[in-house]
């Protein structure tokens, strides 16, 4: 079943930042951890070039942080928000996904919810801050705040097999 997709937006990190151009690109990210490639070998979140730009901004105004991390959590009037912390010592079970010039970490119990999910960053005249794409999002409140996700389902493919 196809699911609309929505924009959410998260209140801005660490103040509003510069004037970037919120435009849509292609994956500067890649997903890395140790013996593993992602979940089930698939890149949980891709990052566009704005959203790379500013995690890159983060870091270098935050020297001691390891990078940002991206989870969710129950709230708002929709159910869920999306959480963006700086990381002063990465946890090991998080994901990590590597920019150029910083890391995007991503809490366990989030994975299933940003499986997919591309984050950008926009600056309008009403709001800035990162902005998550995320086809497990099948609704949102009115004011963009909250939203509604349902967990990713891997294909059958991809499910343990019972050795033979």
């Amino acid at each position: 079943m196809l699911r609309p997709s929505y924009n959410a937006y998260v209140k801005p990190v660490l103040g509003a930042g510069i004037d970037l151009p919120a435009q849509k690109a292609h994956i500067s990210g890649k997903q890395s951890l140790p013996g593993d490639s992602g979940f089930m070998g698939f890149q949980i979140i891709s990052l566009t070039d704005a959203a790379t730009e500013r995690v890159r901004e983060i870091m270098t105004s935050h020297e001691e942080s390891a990078g940002i991390r991206i989870g969710v959590k129950n709230g708002g009037c929709a159910g869920m928000e999306y959480t963006v912390d700086l990381v002063s010592e990465p946890d090991p079970k998080d994901d990590k996904v590597e920019v150029d010039g910083g890391a995007v970490f991503i809490a366990p119990q989030a994975v299933l919810f940003l499986l997919g999910t591309e984050m950008d960053y926009e600056v309008t005249k009403l709001r800035t801050g990162f902005v998550f794409n995320n086809p497990n999002q099948t609704s949102a409140c009115g004011c963009g705040e909250s939203v509604t996700l349902v967990p990713a389902v891997p294909p059958a493919d991809m499910s343990p097999r019972e050795p033979a």
